[in-house]
């Protein structure tokens, strides 16, 4: 449970002993919302509000991005301890534009599920033939229309990285390996271009100099690690580079414009 698990962080950035509230965190990020379960105690509220803005502080920083890049330029909300499923951690409800951590088995999951949030709201700015429920990494693959623009290069840079070979002519080893567990299960889950690049972002979150397992956790020692459904060797450290440009040019571009 978060009220009473202990978790690992490494970051520049520490708070002391300031207590931090939803309320701090709502007003940082400009969050479009933020809601509490009511069986989530004023214990477990207080304990997670400080872990959770803890991360998303280091996101900030690892993306190096202003307040407005967590937020989605506060199309995004937020919820604690609300409509939680069994065996799901977290998740990001696309029709609602919220995402949703739950009370006791959320942590390690929010790197995941805030890409599946960008991936969303970039769907129908990065494409000019979708709609608005559209991933912007599902738009890509089924060759959508993209929209012109410095920034947009570099993401699609990324999905090129994550979901094809170097050369561009067969689908990546992550692609190959998810396609494999999914036929294992007889679903199809691992290989939707939405989950291949939020694990891939986990991985580049994972990797970076900040450690925070609240915030990402999984991508390196796990069974699904093993059995390839992260990015691993020269396509992870591909991977981490084209992610790596695209958010400094992102967030150079959003600092600019105050």
């Amino acid at each position: 449970m978060v009220s009473s698990r202990q978790f690992y962080r490494r970051s520049p950035h520490q708070r002391s002993d300031q207590s931090i509230s939803f309320v701090d965190l709502r007003r940082r990020f400009d969050f479009r919302s933020v809601r509490i379960g009511r069986w989530v105690t004023d214990a477990e509220r207080d304990r997670a509000s400080g872990l959770f803005y803890d991360a998303l502080v280091d996101l900030m920083t690892i993306l190096n991005g202003p307040e407005q890049l967590i937020s989605l330029r506060g199309n995004l909300s937020f919820q604690y301890g609300i409509g939680g499923q069994p065996g799901v951690a977290a998740h990001y409800d696309a029709s609602n534009r919220c995402f949703s951590l739950a009370k006791n088995a959320g942590p390690g999951s929010i790197a995941h599920e805030w890409f599946h949030a960008l991936d969303h709201y970039l769907g129908d700015k990065a494409f000019s033939d979708v709609g608005t429920k559209m991933f912007a990494s599902s738009a890509w693959l089924n060759d959508a229309t993209p929209v012109p623009h410095p920034l947009n290069d570099y993401l699609f840079r990324c999905f090129k990285t994550i979901m094809l070979s170097e050369d561009g002519s067969q689908p990546s080893e992550l692609f190959q390996a998810s396609v494999r567990m999914d036929k294992s299960l007889k679903t199809t889950y691992y290989s939707k271009p939405e989950e291949l690049c939020a694990r891939a972002f986990e991985a580049f979150v994972q990797d970076a100099d900040i450690s925070n397992n609240f915030l990402v956790s999984g991508t390196k020692a796990t069974a699904e690690a093993q059995q390839g459904l992260y990015p691993r060797f020269e396509q992870r450290q591909q991977i981490n580079v084209a992610f790596s440009d695209y958010f400094n040019a992102l967030g150079r571009a959003l600092k600019s414009q105050g």
